[in-house]
C-alpha cells in the first residue's frame, strides 16, 4: 500500500513537471497563432491560470485585430472563474471602454455589476462592495430595460439589501444588549426608515417602545415624564404604520406602563406640592 502511494505521487510530479515543460515551451514560441490556439485548449478545459498568461502575451500581439474582442473578453473571464473578482471588475469595465457596441456588452455589464456581488464581505466588515452591488445593478437595469438578466439582478439587489439591514439590525440590538437605550430607539427609528419594505418593520417598533421606555425608566426625575410621553408618541405611530400587527398588544403594554408611570410621577408632584 505503502508503495502504490509513493508511486502515485512520483506520478503526479512527474505529470506536473511535464505540462510545466510543456507550457514553458508554448510562452517561448515566436508562433503566436499556435500560442492562441493553445491559449484556447487552456480556456476550454477550464486551466485558467495557464490560459490568462498566454492571454496576456498575445494582449499586445493582437490589439488592433478582429481577434482582440474576444481575447479581450475571455482574458477577463479567466480572471474571474480564478475568483479574482477585483481584477475581473477591472477588465470587463475596460472591456465595455474599447467595445461600447459590442453584441456581448450587456453580458459584460451584467458581469461586472456582478463581481462587486462576489466581493461582498462577511456582514461584520464594512459593506461598500455590497453598496456598490445595490447601485451597479440598478444602472444595469436602468441602462438595459428589456434585458432576460433583470430578475437576476433585482435578486441580488433584494440580497444585498436585506444583508445591509441585517448588519445593521444587529447594531441596533447591539446598542440595546449594552445599555445604549436611546441609541438603539434611533437606531431602530433609522431600520424602519432605510427598509420601508421591511418583514421585520412592526417588530423593530416595538423595539423602539421598549428602548424608549427603557431610556425613561433610566433617565433622572426632572426628565421621565417627557420620556415616558415619548413612549405614548411612539406607541401611537406604530398604531399607525402597523395596525394589523400582532405585537399590538406588546405595543400597547409599554404605552400603558408608560401612562401609569406619568400618573405616579404628576402624583407625587402633588403631593410634594400640598406638604408646602
Amino acid at each position: 500500500m505503502r508503495i502504490f502511494k509513493v508511486f502515485f505521487i512520483l506520478t503526479i510530479f512527474a505529470l506536473s513537471s511535464a505540462s510545466c515543460n510543456n507550457f514553458n515551451k508554448i510562452q517561448k514560441s515566436k508562433d503566436y497563432e499556435y500560442k492562441l490556439t493553445k491559449a484556447e485548449e487552456y480556456y476550454k478545459s477550464k486551466k485558467y491560470r495557464y490560459a490568462q498568461q498566454l492571454f496576456e502575451e498575445l494582449f499586445p500581439i493582437l490589439k488592433g485585430t478582429q481577434k482582440f474582442e474576444d481575447l479581450y473578453y475571455k482574458y477577463a473571464y479567466c480572471f474571474y472563474y480564478d475568483q479574482q473578482y477585483r481584477d475581473a471588475e477591472s477588465l470587463f469595465k475596460g472591456y465595455l471602454e474599447v467595445f461600447p457596441n459590442s453584441e456581448k456588452a450587456e453580458e459584460v455589464d451584467y458581469m461586472r455589476a456582478y463581481c462587486f456581488y462576489k466581493q461582498s464581505p462577511k456582514i461584520e466588515l464594512e459593506q461598500v462592495n455590497t453598496l456598490k452591488t445595490i447601485g451597479m445593478m440598478q444602472t444595469f437595469i436602468n441602462t438595459h430595460p428589456g434585458s432576460l438578466r433583470i430578475k437576476e439582478a433585482t435578486d441580488i439587489i433584494d440580497k444585498s439589501r436585506q444583508k445591509l439591514e441585517l448588519k445593521d439590525q444587529r447594531g441596533a440590538q447591539l446598542y440595546y444588549n449594552i445599555g445604549e437605550f436611546r441609541a438603539a430607539a434611533i437606531a431602530f427609528n433609522e431600520l424602519l426608515n432605510s427598509y420601508p419594505e421591511s418583514i421585520m418593520g412592526d417588530a423593530y417598533k416595538l423595539m423602539v417602545l421598549k428602548s424608549y421606555y427603557r431610556f425613561a425608566k433610566m433617565s433622572v426625575a426632572t426628565k421621565q415624564e417627557e420620556r415616558f410621553e415619548k413612549v405614548i408618541f411612539e406607541y401611537q405611530d406604530f398604531l399607525d404604520r402597523f395596525p394589523d400587527s400582532k405585537l399590538i398588544k406588546q405595543a400597547e403594554e409599554f404605552s400603558k406602563l408608560s401612562i401609569n408611570q406619568i400618573k405616579a410621577i404628576k402624583n407625587e408632584q402633588t403631593s410634594s406640592t400640598s406638604k408646602q
